[in-house]
């Protein structure tokens, strides 16, 4: 049989796609604009047919209407990481946090301790090969293709037809849907002064030829800014973003000194713009990778030079970071933060950033503090933490004792926090 005879026999409506789920199934959905917005429509429509399915997706960008308390008996959400969609869910108590690493999903999927019976995911058309592209978001999909008794995927031309470790062959398909609506497109974020001086402050330290991870928002937005006068920056990232795309097309970030995949960008994830997507399409200077490749603290740091960008909500006066939770309320998740502190902590020559604002409400609270506030979830510790980062400037911390540290972080607080700051540092015996 031909693979596009194979392509025809198994395509689908998505109602009928969907009717393939079981009860008691869990769902894998890929993170951000990985998501198939036709199949999660379906599912949302039939969901008072299932019973005890549950949805496992990181970042859902969408809010589809089976994020709806009366029916998580029929259809239930978890996730390792919230966005504004999930969040309230979470608060409510009708959607399940997973605390996890990014890095680890895929192995919680392969060893079952996450399962995945059914795969929702957006892809490519076909090749002449049989083979479809999940390249938008590859990160743990790939593992829970492998272990899933049902593919389905939402096959759309406007998904590009990525590069790397990150295509199925339409044999291992159990049925397509086909969908061309627009992919989802995130706008450029607001850079302020603050977000503009912490940008100054990390892009003096990173030198040529350094390897970068950047993470999401305005800050590591306004780093890409501060780096087009560098040379031969490299990639080595979880998500593959416009700034991104400004360095590749400049020339700033050409991969040349990489010491993992010289030449070639690597990510996880594609979040962005069109133009973005179609530069992914078709580029074997970019390839898309599983996230326990990408973000592998161990392979991520045989690159020399590796340089993390993080932001973080809260950090206490010996270092460690509260990323993910306002207290005990979770806010965002772990993510890739940690593994690519760990990742730059190995590298040679390398350095993270965990970069903040110094103060939150409108200057009424400081963001940095004597104690992360109680229930905070620490996201990175105090033995991992490198460079803190505030409009303020640069608390180098590695190797640091508890008093240096307490010092140089109510350095680089908000002025006027620094005194009731220092009195609780006396008080906790920090300085």
């Amino acid at each position: 049989m031909s693979f596009q005879s194979m392509y025809r026999e198994r395509k689908r409506e998505a109602a009928d796609a969907v009717r393939l789920v079981q009860d008691g199934d869990t769902i894998v959905v890929p993170i951000a604009a990985g998501e198939p917005p036709a199949l999660l429509h379906a599912l949302s429509q039939q969901r008072r047919e299932f019973r005890d399915v549950t949805v496992f997706q990181m970042l859902p960008l969408h809010q589809p209407d089976y994020f709806d308390p009366a029916t998580t008996e029929h259809v239930r959400h978890s996730s390792p990481f919230l966005g504004a969609p999930n969040r309230r869910g979470v608060h409510e108590g009708w959607i399940d946090v997973v605390p996890a690493h990014f890095s680890e999903v895929p192995r919680l999927i392969r060893r079952g301790l996450v399962p995945s019976d059914v795969v929702f995911a957006h892809a490519s058309p076909m090749n002449e090969d049989g083979m479809l592209a999940v390249g938008l978001s590859p990160d743990y999909t790939m593992a829970a293709i492998e272990k899933a008794r049902t593919v389905l995927l939402e096959v759309n031309p406007r998904v590009p037809f990525a590069h790397g470790p990150c295509r199925v062959h339409i044999s291992k398909v159990t049925a397509v849907v086909e969908n061309d609506e627009p992919l989802i497109e995130i706008p450029p974020t607001a850079i302020g002064e603050a977000e503009r001086a912490i940008a100054g402050y990390v892009g003096e330290l990173v030198p040529d030829g350094a390897t970068l991870q950047i993470g999401i928002g305005a800050i590591p937005d306004a780093v890409v800014q501060q780096l087009a006068t560098k040379r031969d920056l490299g990639i080595h990232t979880e998500m593959f973003g416009d700034g991104i795309l400004s360095l590749l097309e400049a020339g700033v970030a050409t991969n040349r000194r990489k010491n993992r995949h010289p030449g070639v960008t690597i990510a996880t994830f594609a979040l962005g713009s069109h133009r973005l997507y179609d530069y992914l399409d078709d580029n074997p200077t970019v390839q898309m990778h599983p996230v326990d490749v990408t973000n592998d603290p161990v392979l991520a740091g045989q690159n020399d030079r590796l340089h993390s960008i993080n932001g973080s909500l809260q950090v206490d006066l010996i270092g460690q970071c509260g990323s993910e939770s306002l207290a005990h309320r979770p806010y965002s998740g772990t993510g890739g933060q940690f593994d690519f502190v760990r990742a730059a902590n190995r590298s040679e020559d390398g350095r993270s950033f965990i970069v903040l604002p110094s103060t939150a409400k409108g200057g009424t609270i400081s963001r940095i503090a004597p104690t992360l506030a109680p229930g905070t979830h620490v996201t990175t510790s105090k033995n991992d933490v490198d460079h803190v980062v505030t409009e303020y400037g640069v608390a180098r911390l590695r190797g640091r004792t508890a008093r240096q540290r307490a010092e140089a972080l109510i350095a680089i607080a908000h002025p006027d926090f620094r005194a009731e700051l220092t009195e609780a540092a006396e008080q906790l015996r920090l300085v």
